[in-house]
């Protein structure tokens, strides 16, 4: 299975209607897991403390106005009416809104951008963004492009709504499972259920992250069956309390019942919407996991079958609680309540599965999120393992994973109640939703190139909506509301402390780069002794030759017969397609035997591994050298480098072919073995990429001998040097700045993965080379 190949292919979906109703299908267990729970606690905690029950009903036929409308608004005509439309050539998020507006605007947080990228096909993605802009659109863009403050804003604002996602990540578990194994205290003895609740909770929530290294894909069949039947029982549980206790509470649909509510209840009832909030919770996942799906799939889902089970859900439970006023204990107005007593025990049971796979969802799409952010330089590197050979998106992080356990276990005990993990999720749920409202109204001026107007009505009607409940969220501070502010916190000080001294160290680098032209007067043989094999000297430089190579030279007295500059770095899309992976290009004349060699991924791509990586490498440079060849490039011997786009091996129509073992022979060809043959076993024939060099017309001696030496150096071996830097600030520099660069970024690369991560390079053929940043 070709991962590189797979993950392109999940952007190009098919547009038969089997497909996408497959597709819809299999979304309710990925997207809708979060959403479709959250009827286990919407009521609980809005009548939690704020608000009660009265025999005249207002507030139940009030909440459920609020929630009819609030799910209406926001998820329906918002999301999958509006916001989904907004993708990244398929891909959604908050990362993929930032990454739009980058393009557009030419705003970018990667220092080493270049001209080429933009010629990629999905960084241009349409012809309208090339288009002609005129009015406020042309002077917000050169307003962006002109001042950094406001494309740090930008920034901060993605980062912001990232920091939100993770911490929904940590609250989500907590509060679904919770609320899910609470309805145990319908069984047992007064306040006995407490001592059930928290453990059991606490070790549900264990083993879901302890089960998170398996992957997704070896119970993800599971996922989708869980939710429809979750879905079914709630609606047909629903449809029997509408008809059974209250078949007019379909009148409480009107916005007049809103307007009685808060009429009635004033600032108690203004302080419940932080409970009635939750209705929406997930409804976020649905442009986030946009990438796994296609729009017309995750809409056809939502308005078929999760928007009206919801619906009926919140209606029945309405229905019941107005026929029921009992407010002896604490649980009354919870879910299992309104579940018939013969069912409850079965229903606990779906519940508590289809909690743990809304969990899932929301703890896969943290890793998403975070390797996003890791990937555009705003986030330490972390051990990124792909789950899955087929689906590029399930990927499990173990530094992360167990954050978020201890985390989310803290929470958990520390709560001990839906009530405040209400407040704290809804705080995290509608900060995200606030920013996703922000950068959608620079999307459709800049993106879509529609008049101010409909930015301005965008924001003001939405924005109204989720300020109203953000205000509410906001003022239960001191009772859970707190904690997703210190988490983002948290995690946004990481991230601005590792962007921050991630530029540092880049300007550094161009700083005190080494001049190709003074590479070039030591010689052919550098002024060193060249020995077999490869040397891969890795860089974050597009151009010139780092210091760390100067440094290396002056202590060693060898160095390899060929010589890469490598640069590998990510770009503002989300993925690159394979025949525009490489940019090579040749470093001073044809027999000093360097190369430049820039690897491009997005911020969704599948990395490969080392053997991989060095094969579609070194067939890369082969097929440049081919190809140089043929259209006689004329050689450069100063700072003017020549750049030419090469794909991987997969993508030659000619060059480089699969050839048995057995045809070796024939002439007019070079060779390389090839690296998928070292895991084959080894009583099958082996098979070698062949580097096929045409007869006619021919072939120049010297590109012959170069490409045989290019063989001669493969076999010989492949070494990784790599630079580690010890970042210090400059003397003079201010407070902020020394605890910025010596405390902080120094804290984190010290604790964090080091650039051997990037590569996958192997321990053996890996050489760190030290130097001290003084920036």
């Amino acid at each position: 299975m070709d991962i590189e190949s797979g993950s392109y292919q999940n952007i190009v979906k098919k547009d038969s209607w089997r497909t996408v109703l497959t597709l819809a299908y299999q979304s309710l267990g990925v997207v809708y897991g979060d959403l479709s729970t959250s009827p286990l606690y919407v009521y609980k905690s809005t009548f939690a403390e704020d608000i009660h029950h009265s025999d005249s009903n207002d507030e139940i036929f009030g909440v459920l106005s609020f929630i009819f409308w609030t799910i209406t608004l926001v998820p329906l005509f918002k999301y999958v009416f509006i916001v989904l439309r907004a993708d990244d050539n398929g891909e959604g998020g908050t990362f993929a809104l930032y990454s739009l507006l980058c393009r557009h605007a030419r705003v970018n947080s990667l220092p080493s951008c270049q001209l080429a990228d933009e010629q990629l096909i999905e960084y241009n993605g349409s012809s309208e963004m090339m288009m002609t802009r005129s009015g406020f659109a042309a002077r917000l863009k050169c307003a962006l492009e002109k001042h950094r403050v406001l494309q740090k804003v930008l920034l901060v604002l993605a980062l912001i709504g990232t920091c939100m996602v993770i911490g929904d990540g940590v609250l989500t578990p907590a509060i679904s499972v919770f609320s899910a194994v609470s309805g145990v205290e319908l069984s047992t003895a007064k306040e006995h259920h407490k001592y059930i609740e928290v453990p059991a909770a606490c070790i549900i929530l264990i083993g879901l992250f302890a089960l998170q290294h398996y992957g997704t894909h070896r119970v993800g069949f599971l996922f989708a069956p869980v939710i429809l039947l979750w879905l079914m029982c709630i609606s047909a549980i629903g449809v029997y309390n509408i008809l059974h206790w209250n078949p007019h509470v379909y009148q409480a649909l009107s916005p007049y019942y809103m307007y009685k509510f808060l009429k009635k209840t004033q600032s108690r009832g203004w302080m419940s919407l932080g409970g009635i909030l939750l209705c929406i919770t997930g409804s976020e996942a649905m442009f986030a996991d946009l990438g796994h799906f296609s729009q017309l799939s995750i809409q056809i889902a939502f308005t078929s079958l999760v928007y009206p089970s919801l619906i009926l859900a919140y209606m029945g439970q309405a229905a019941y609680l107005s026929q029921h006023h009992a407010t002896g204990s604490e649980y009354n107005i919870g879910f299992y309540v309104s579940v018939p007593e013969k069912l409850r025990w079965p229903v606990l049971v779906i519940a508590i599965l289809a909690a743990v796979v809304g969990s899932q969802a929301i703890i896969t799409g943290t890793f998403s999120i975070i390797k996003q952010c890791s990937a555009l330089g705003c986030f330490p590197k972390v051990k990124i393992v792909h789950t899955s050979s087929k689906i590029h998106g399930q990927i499990y992080i173990p530094e992360i994973n167990w954050i978020l356990m201890i985390l989310c276990l803290a929470v958990t005990i520390g709560f001990r109640d839906t009530r405040r993990l209400g407040n704290a999720s809804g705080l995290a749920v509608i900060t995200v939703m606030l920013v996703t409202t922000c950068l959608m109204s620079l999307v459709i001026v800049l993106c879509w190139h529609k008049n101010i107007l409909f930015a301005i009505a965008f924001v003001v009607f939405f924005g109204t909506i989720e300020s109203l409940y953000f205000s509410a969220s906001l003022i239960k501070f001191l009772e859970g509301a707190w904690v997703p502010i210190a988490l983002s916190l948290s995690f946004l000080a990481v991230m601005c402390t590792w962007h921050y001294g991630t530029l540092k160290r880049y300007e550094f680098d161009v700083q005190n780069k080494v001049s190709v032209n003074w590479l070039l007067s030591l010689g052919q043989t550098l002024g060193i002794k060249r020995v077999r094999g490869i040397g891969l000297i890795h860089t974050e430089l597009v151009s010139g030759v780092p210091a760390i190579f100067s440094h290396f030279v002056t202590n060693l007295p060898a160095f390899h017969q060929v010589l890469v500059f490598l640069c590998v770095k990510s770009v503002p899309v989300p993925h690159v397609r394979p025949e525009e992976r490489f940019l090579v290009g040749r470093v001073g004349p044809k027999q000093f035997r360097m190369y430049r060699c820039i690897v491009r991924y997005g911020y969704r791509d599948v990395h490969k591994d080392d053997i991989e990586f060095e094969g579609d490498l070194v067939c890369s440079i082969a097929e440049f050298v081919r190809s140089e060849a043929e259209t006689a490039v004329v050689e450069t011997n100063g700072e003017d480098e020549r750049m030419s786009v090469v794909g991987t091996c997969s993508t030659y129509m000619q060059g480089i072919e699969d050839h048995d073992g057995n045809d070796l022979d024939d002439p007019g060809t070079s060779e390389i073995p090839s690296p998928k043959a070292k895991k084959k076993n080894k009583s099958k024939v082996k098979k070698r990429v062949r580097f096929v060099v045409p007869e006619t017309p021919k072939i120049e001696k010297e590109t012959r001998e170069e490409l045989m030496e290019l063989t001669e150096a493969r076999e010989g071996g492949v070494a990784y040097i790599m630079g580690n830097a010890y970042m210090r600030a400059k003397h003079g520099s201010g407070l902020v700045k020394r605890l910025a660069i010596n405390v902080g970024y120094e804290f984190l690369r010290r604790n964090t993965r080091g650039p051997r991560t990037a590569l996958t390079s192997p321990y053996a053929s890996t050489i760190e080379v030290g130097m001290i940043y003084h920036v």
